[in-house]
């Protein structure tokens, strides 16, 4: 097989594997994952483009160098910024342009001559990482990532192309050939997803629409968390890549929708002002009945997935008396009445869904982090304690402990996000 054929048989690969992932965000990562693998490159970023805003959003960024020199289930430092696209950025003026950009040496940035406009460009390169980082940029290829009806919906940048040696080297033309390539197969897949993600988040608007405390931010949020904390129990527990792509890939959307229920809550029950009473508790604790109702009858892994998240996302690890609804028959349940109190059988322990349990968990730690009408925000220390005195009693031990190993990295994410 020639070096040729080889190429095209390892983009047909990643181009049928990426077709199996939903969320934009999983999706993002293995479209930065496989460009990275198609042409030796070291590290990379992927973008994602607010065209309202005009902003460009960083996503994903991957650096096999630095996360060599880090232990086992680590991860690179979370980061989130975002530019505003100009002519005189690379990044910026890929997008604007939508052409791809390569660039040998950033360090010694060439004049760009623009033959459309038949105009020199003057790019500039952004140092600050390198210099925080103590990495080494040399090789530079950027590309856009274009819907069917030319919307930008990010770009692709890719950084130090290695030979067979491990020396960096500039991008060559059939680099730029396969990464086009690459990059034209997977818009429409990319397109897909977004589409999906768009559809997810119309139905968590609509709850959000109904209770002012449940922000686009906290879903966010508690979507992160959920992924973070997965990911490191993953890790921990061995999980073989294949069966934690899938499940990570439901999990970021599930966890988005996990109190879509709220949609039917009354108006007097859910603005309320100050702490519930017991009458009201119970008709409030509907909410995860009403949310499996939502994703029933399934269709697929997703639907299971977010139907479990959505009923049992407030049950007890230990199967304690606060936690609900257990094995309650959802679809028994009439919106806006009181849960019943008595149940035939509490769920606990791995009887919970792990989705479930990691929602739990991401979804507790959100609300203390932040201000409710009915409490103020709770400091780092006493959260972090808080959850460490309900390991083994409202919370899975083993997710406890992956949450405390990546303590540092969620705060990160919960200072990013507001």
């Amino acid at each position: 097989m020639s070096k040729q054929e080889r190429k095209q048989s390892l983009i047909t690969e990643i181009e049928e594997q990426l077709k199996e992932i939903r969320d934009v965000d999983i999706l993002l990562e293995n479209i930065l994952t496989g460009a990275r693998k198609i042409v030796n490159a070291d590290a990379g970023s992927i973008y994602e483009y607010d065209s309202k805003e005009n902003k460009l959003w960083i996503r994903y960024s991957q650096n096999d160098t630095m996360q060599n020199q880090l232990a086992p289930g680590e991860k690179l430092s979370y980061t989130s910024f975002y530019l505003v696209p100009t002519n005189q950025s690379i990044s910026g003026y890929c997008v604007l342009s939508k052409k791809l950009v390569n660039i040998p040496d950033v360090y010694n940035l060439p004049d760009f001559v623009d033959e459309e406009k038949k105009e020199v460009r003057l790019f500039e390169f952004n140092s600050a990482n390198d210099e925080k980082t103590g990495y080494h940029t040399k090789s530079m290829l950027t590309i856009p990532l274009i819907m069917t009806n030319g919307k930008v919906l990010g770009i692709l940048q890719i950084i130090n192309a290695k030979d067979e040696d491990g020396n960096v080297i500039p991008f060559d033309k059939d680099s730029e050939f396969y990464i086009s390539q690459f990059a034209a197969k997977v818009g429409s897949i990319y397109e897909y997803a977004y589409l999906t993600r768009l559809n997810v988040d119309r139905l968590v608007k609509t709850a959000g629409f109904r209770d002012p405390k449940e922000t686009g931010a906290h879903v966010e949020r508690v979507s992160r968390f959920s992924l973070e904390i997965y990911d490191r129990y993953a890790s921990n527990k061995k999980i073989p890549e294949k069966e934690r792509n899938k499940f990570r890939d439901n999990l970021r959307l599930a966890a988005r929708c996990h109190d879509v229920g709220k949609v039917a809550i009354p108006d007097e029950i859910l603005k309320k002002q100050g702490i519930l009473d017991e009458d009201e508790r119970d008709i409030m604790k509907g909410h995860t009945c009403v949310g499996a109702q939502i994703f029933t009858p399934v269709e697929n892994d997703l639907d299971i997935m977010a139907r479990d998240v959505c009923l049992h996302h407030h049950d007890r690890w230990d199967g304690g008396n606060k936690g609900y609804p257990g094995n309650f028959d959802y679809m028994d349940y009439i919106p806006a009445t009181k849960m019943p109190h008595e149940i035939e059988q509490a769920l606990k322990e791995d009887r919970i869904p792990l989705a479930a349990r990691i929602v739990s968990l991401a979804d507790v730690y959100d609300a203390l982090r932040h201000k409710r009408c009915y409490k103020a925000e709770w400091s780092v220390e006493d959260t972090f304690n808080e959850i460490c005195e309900q390991r083994g009693h409202q919370f899975d031990p083993e997710l406890v402990d992956a949450f405390m190993q990546i303590k540092d990295r969620l705060e990160d994410i919960n200072n990013a996000i507001s």
